[in-house]
């Protein structure tokens, strides 16, 4: 291999490991060698259309990967839940099972399982390329299903890849506003329109692979090739992305790869009776803290189980991306626990799985063999080199990394220090921190900082005040506080971000109720995980005022291309708590000071005329209207310099547009 790794260019503190970044290149070059005998590397992602259950000319075949069992069976609604001989896999070779069935042996809707022998025993199993899988309301008990339907009818094209995703990241089973378990059909008709005219170009679908605890919030999965049966049919989910795609939105699966559920079961952990069929053998293959099962990604069972995931969503529900989560997990033995990434020495060590950066290479390159406008995104908190750099200049491959570390900083930032003590120059330094090379996804908070146990950006600020004092007519200084850095917070991390931005379902108007989902503790009550959507429609509370300032928000940066080019700074003045910079022709100015409104405050910038295009104090948004935004502000030259003299209302911001 000629080719040499191009993120040394790009990153000088890496010159000391070209020679491991060269390595780390080629050994995923060699690898898809080995995988593929030069063949496309997409070719090797065709596992499930080999194993598991379909429908043929003849009949039925069934196929299992299973190496270390002595003898399956195939059992359910058609052998009325009986071990029979007749319905005995045969091996094959290469650990594989196989069972031919005549048309008649099995119809739509059966239910079935697998039985499996091992040398030390035998149990119950769901295959591992399980498409449809559904649960008993009395039993609890989880059953593969037989699902054979008329090929899906496609109305739309997915749209372009955006070039800066905002994302819209939605749970379809809480976004119901009554207290229970949503739907596919629900979402698409009541919360897609919503996001649609919020201006949200891309929606990240979580919890969708089947998972069978509800309240892992999908993150426990246990079918991977399977849509929650929670939400409806597979067909009402494709329906559901088609209708955005209709709407010009992209949809992104949130793909879980980092690890799979214990449950044996229903999982993939010890399916054939062993614990190393697609994950780690022993403690190497426990997440200590998750209580899961860790993937073995340098087996080729485990990479063609996991490329050929990624390729079934793609094809069959045509989603146009992933956002792969637990990414730090991934790379190294340790999963990143209580890990403070302070050098670039931890990013070579003996710590780093290489065999989950070879597989994370391959995934990237093939996904783009399938389709070269792919979006793809990493969840690394780490800041691992290369994780949002081009393959073939020897980076791991995604489009944006997850920025997680603003989120932290907005929670210490409020939890520690007053207002009176944050740093401008802090600030935009922390919204801008990053690799030259990569492009992140910023964001205020995600799903995490909903859940109970945590907080929300809002309820950090407004706390118990938000159950009665949120009233247009209630005046209180407490929720006014909460209201205007509400608004503010989420401006300055987007027209900060570097490539794109993510809001969680619901936290654009400032949800309330934190996100606890049904389980025994709470009597399996549904009353926390919903969204109450009648809160951003009811104009006299002062959540409708948050929605329309993040509808107007999202809105403004996409009709100026605010994102296509850098920002510069502009003020950072401490003392006045003054921020301002511009971006592609904007002028933003944010006026944290808690107390202190400024007359007159002079803001250098290019010479023209602007006009305000939004206003946090605007009175729609519940500001106090403080601002004359018919105004034409014209720059004056001082000491050689243009600037602009506006007037900043006391917790505010201003986005004005050179004409």
């Amino acid at each position: 291999m000629n080719k040499k790794s191009q993120l040394v260019n790009k990153d000088p503190y890496l010159k000391s490991f070209e020679g491991a970044l060269q390595w780390r290149m080629e050994r995923a070059v060699s690898r898809e060698l080995e995988l593929t005998d030069r063949k496309p590397l997409s070719e090797l992602a065709n596992g499930h259309l080999y194993y598991g259950l379909h429908k043929t000319d003849n009949g039925w075949v069934f196929r299992e990967k299973a190496p270390n069992a002595t003898a399956i069976y195939l059992y359910g609604d058609f052998s009325e839940w009986k071990i029979e001989q007749k319905f005995a896999l045969s091996p094959i070779g290469n650990g594989d099972w196989e069972i031919e069935l005549p048309d008649f042996a099995i119809k739509d809707e059966m239910l079935y399982k697998l039985w499996m022998v091992w040398p030390s025993g035998a149990d119950e199993r769901l295959p591992a390329y399980s498409q449809r899988v559904v649960q008993d309301d009395v039993t609890k008990v989880f059953c593969a299903q037989v699902w054979e339907r008329e090929t899906y009818q496609w109305k739309n094209a997915a749209p372009k890849k955006p070039k800066h995703p905002l994302i819209y990241e939605a749970h379809v089973g809480m976004s119901s506003q009554e207290s229970k378990i949503s739907s596919y059909h629900e979402f698409q008709e009541t919360v897609l329109p919503r996001i649609n005219r919020l201006g949200y170009n891309t929606i990240q679908l979580m919890a969708i692979q089947e998972h069978p605890y509800y309240g892992s919030f999908g993150y426990q999965v246990a079918n991977f090739f399977a849509p929650s049966f929670r939400f409806g049919t597979p067909e009402e989910l494709m329906e559901l992305i088609d209708t955005a795609h209709g709407m010009g939105i992209t949809v992104i699966l949130d793909v879980i790869h980092s690890h799979a559920v214990k449950n044996e079961k229903e999982g993939v952990g010890c399916l054939d009776g062993s614990d190393y069929l697609y994950t780690h053998h022993g403690d190497k293959g426990h997440h200590r803290v998750w209580d899961s099962r860790c993937f073995d990604y340098g087996k080729p069972d485990t990479i063609q189980f996991l490329l050929s995931n990624l390729k079934y969503w793609m094809e069959k529900f045509h989603f146009d991306g992933f956002r792969f989560d637990g990414v730090t997990s991934m790379c190294y033995f340790d999963h990143g626990l209580g890990v403070d990434f302070l050098c670039y020495d931890q990013y070579f060590d003996g710590n780093v799985d290489e065999d989950a950066i070879t597989y994370l290479t391959l995934a990237n390159k093939m996904v783009r063999q399938l389709r070269p406008d792919v979006l793809t995104i990493a969840e690394d908190v780490s800041g691992m080199p290369g994780m949002a750099f081009p393959v073939e200049d020897g980076g791991i491959g995604f489009d944006f990394r997850m920025s997680m570390g603003i989120a932290d900083f907005w929670i210490k930032l409020l939890k520690t220090r007053s207002d009176n003590d944050w740093g401008m120059g802090e600030l935009y330094y922390k919204m801008t921190d990053k690799r030259s090379e990569e492009q992140t996804i910023s964001y205020v908070e995600c799903h995490d900082q909903a859940l109970v146990g945590d907080k929300t950006l809002i309820f950090r600020m407004i706390d118990s005040k938000m159950y009665d004092a949120m009233s247009v007519d209630t005046p209180d200084l407490t929720v006014d506080r909460g209201v205007a850095l509400h608004k503010m917070i989420r401006l300055v991390t987007l027209t900060l971000c570097s490539g794109g931005y993510l809001n969680f379902m619901g936290n654009e108007f400032g949800h309330p109720e934190w996100i606890d989902f049904p389980r025994e503790g709470n009597g399996w009550s549904c009353y926390h995980a919903r969204r109450q959507w009648n809160l951003a429609d009811d104009n006299t509370l002062k959540y409708s005022g948050l929605n329309r300032f993040d509808r107007d928000m999202i809105h403004c940066v996409k009709n100026y291309k605010m994102l296509d080019k850098a920002p510069v700074k502009l003020c950072d003045n401490e003392g006045d708590k003054v921020l301002a910079f511009e971006r592609n022709g904007c002028v933003v100015v944010f006026n944290f000071h808690p107390e202190k409104s400024f007359s007159d405050y002079s803001i250098d910038c290019q010479p023209g005329d602007y006009q305000i295009v939004l206003n946090s104090d605007d009175p729609i948004y519940h500001g106090f209207g403080n601002v004359d935004e018919k105004i034409t502000y014209s720059t004056s030259t001082y000491e050689g310099n243009s600037r602009l003299m506006l007037y900043l209302p006391s917790r505010s911001a201003l986005i004005l547009r050179r004409q």
